[in-house]
């Protein structure tokens, strides 16, 4: 018999319906190194006067013009070059929406409908945005070794035609920021073809350079880029705070597309807190950084690890004999990490690690001899 439920169901997409949510692994009791997060909380001293801060909010108030001394604090934090402004977003998975729905409009013969493009293995989130707004996404893969595959990302570039590139700098899954004259290359290529290029910096904090140095040195070349960040990798994942820069007439555009009151006033004072102790947290991205090499270096010395890549991110990228058998292993011993070996065929027998502190380290890298 068919139930009011069934109907209702028939009304929602065939394609949402053929989806399956984001599943966040459960964590509780485990020591959990699957996700990129810092490690670090917060001095107890600083942990009060957040608190003090936060208690004293207005929260029967909606959010007001804090939002914008958020966004002058970010400007500041960031040196956004002249002429940029700045969206801020409920992560920067937002902002990937919003940057999407405003490219989905119809396009040119050719291309049928607006295309989006990226280089995969990369974030799932380019390709889920543009599926449930009705866009084609085309993923160009990379190289054996995870680089970009220029050429590829040209042709494919001008068969396409795409309304927006997402370029990851630096990358994930991979944790490889792309050689800097072949973005420019895509980026060039993606400008002539009248497209937006959207560079996703997560993982900044790690990362020795950021593509924010040429939007300054070359702001017509970058005409058509919009930078985004997150506070998530600078060590506010729980807060849910990303922002997007660049040039102000495309941010506007985008900015008309997000939601009243899409930041908090419990998250837009915790982000205001965190720059004005932006020094903690960035002692705490060096500690991170200085951890990286030596975990790096012990996975390669590991009999069964098959293949280390170098990282510019919070995170190591290792290929096993077999991935499934390495994580349930490494689960028993309570320890999570992320099997990312499914998600492309270049990924096949990867893992990726979360690059912790010295002890964290050390028991992930038990658990993981244990577990080859």
């Amino acid at each position: 018999m068919t139930t009011t439920t069934d109907q209702a169901l028939n009304r929602i997409r065939p394609d949402v319906r053929a989806m399956h949510a984001y599943v966040v692994q459960p964590a509780e009791g485990m020591l959990k190194m699957d996700a990129m997060e810092n490690p670090f909380t917060l001095p107890p001293e600083l942990q009060r006067a957040l608190g003090e801060r936060l208690g004293a909010l207005a929260l029967n108030r909606y959010p007001g013009a804090r939002s914008d001394d958020l966004k002058a604090a970010l400007a500041q934090y960031a040196d956004m070059p002249a002429g940029c402004s700045m969206a801020l977003g409920n992560g920067s998975d937002e902002l990937i929406g919003l940057v999407t729905q405003a490219c989905a409009q119809p396009w040119d013969a050719a291309a049928k409908r607006p295309v989006v493009l990226a280089p995969m293995p990369g974030f799932v989130m380019y390709a889920v945005s543009a599926q449930l707004l009705g866009l084609e996404f085309v993923g160009v893969p990379l190289t054996a070794d995870f680089e970009l595959d220029v050429p590829a990302m040209l042709a494919t570039i001008a068969d396409y035609r795409p309304a927006l590139t997402h370029i990851a700098y630096p990358n994930n899954p991979t944790a490889t920021l792309w050689n800097e004259a072949a973005v420019q290359a895509v980026v060039d290529a993606v400008g002539a073809q009248g497209g937006i290029v959207l560079i996703d910096e997560a993982y900044q904090p790690f990362a020795s350079r950021s593509w924010i140095d040429r939007m300054r040195a070359e702001p017509e070349r970058n005409a058509h880029v919009l930078l985004m960040r997150t506070l998530s990798k600078f060590g506010l994942a729980g807060v849910r705070l990303g922002y997007l820069m660049g040039p102000a007439v495309l941010v506007a555009e985008v900015d008309k597309l997000r939601p009243p009151y899409n930041v908090s006033v419990l998250n837009c004072e915790a982000a205001l807190f965190a720059l004005e102790h932006a020094d903690v947290f960035a002692a705490q991205a060096a500690e991170l950084r200085a951890q990286r090499d030596p975990l790096v270096t012990r996975l390669r010395a590991l009999p069964g690890v098959e293949r280390v890549w170098d990282s510019e991110a919070n995170m190591v990228l290792v290929r096993v004999q077999d991935a499934a058998k390495t994580f349930a292993g490494m689960r028993e011993r309570k320890v999570l990490i992320k099997n990312v070996s499914t998600m492309h065929p270049l990924l096949a027998q990867c893992l990726r690690l979360t690059v912790g502190t010295a002890d964290e380290n050390a028991c992930m890298l038990a658990a993981l001899q244990a577990s080859l």
